[in-house]
Order: structure tokens, then C-alpha cells, then sequence
């Protein structure tokens, strides 16, 4: 992960840092991809990882609340993961293969400031997950 760690994250977000939700942070990044938390789970044992099916899901929630993964929804309101990065960004994410693109804040920005314009209300956060099919799985066009 580039920029601040995972450690540095987990403090400033006041929770704590321990073995175990280093290595579900390490494993969520390795995936590249959204992953359900038990099929996280089920990857981290076949690794040879001994931890808890309930310590992932717990772990998971706390790597949201500290802004070092993201939660989705998938179909049939199953939630995935994604590994994030520190910096403000918004999602493009595959309902077939469930490869996850970071997008910029700038293809948001000029949506943002119309919304904020046209209906005079102060915009401050926004997280937007837009979902489709990547270029892969689409095809040519």
C-alpha cells in the first residue's frame, strides 16, 4: 500500500493494531479484487493462516472504519471488501469478475459542485461505487 501504512491508519482511527488484522489487511490487499469476508477467510486458512471466521469479519469492519479497505455490495446484498488507499476516491467495480478500479476525486468534483450549485447544499463527503462491467469482461465494444 502506498502512502501512510495500515498501522499508522488503524491508530489514527483509535483502533488497534494487532498480528491478526495486519495479516486480514495483507490478505485483503493481495486479493486485487472485492471479496466477500468468507471467502477472505476461507483463503487466509488454505494459506495456512489460523484465524477465527468471526475475527475476519470483525477485523474487516474495523479496517472500514479506519479507511483502509471499503465495503460494496454485491448481489443478493452480500457485502465485498476492497483494499484502499489513504486518499479520497470513488469505485468502479465489476459485477462479473469483481475487479475494483480507484477512480479520482476529479471525475466526481464537477457532479459534486452542480449538486452543490443547483440545490445550494454544502457538499462534505462523498463515496460513490459505480457498478457495471469492466472492460474485460464487456468485451470488444
Amino acid at each position: 500500500m502506498t502512502g501512510e501504512s495500515a498501522v499508522d491508519r488503524l491508530r489514527d482511527a483509535g483502533e488497534r493494531v494487532t498480528r491478526q488484522r495486519l495479516q486480514v489487511a495483507d490478505a485483503l490487499a493481495a486479493e486485487g479484487r472485492q471479496v466477500t469476508a468468507g471467502d477472505l477467510w476461507q483463503r487466509m486458512r488454505r494459506r495456512g493462516r489460523r484465524i477465527g471466521r468471526a475475527t475476519v469479519f470483525r477485523t474487516l469492519e474495523a479496517l472500514v472504519a479506519a479507511g483502509v479497505a471499503r465495503r460494496l455490495e454485491m448481489d443478493g446484498h452480500v457485502y465485498g471488501y476492497v483494499a484502499c488507499r489513504p486518499e479520497h476516491h470513488h469505485h468502479l467495480a465489476c459485477e462479473r469478475c469483481g475487479r475494483v478500479v480507484e477512480i479520482g476525486e476529479q471525475y466526481i468534483r464537477p457532479v459534486a459542485e452542480r449538486v452543490a450549485a443547483d440545490l445550494g447544499f454544502t457538499i462534505d463527503d462523498a463515496r460513490i461505487d459505480f457498478y457495471g462491467l469492466c472492460a474485460d469482461c464487456r468485451g470488444p465494444a
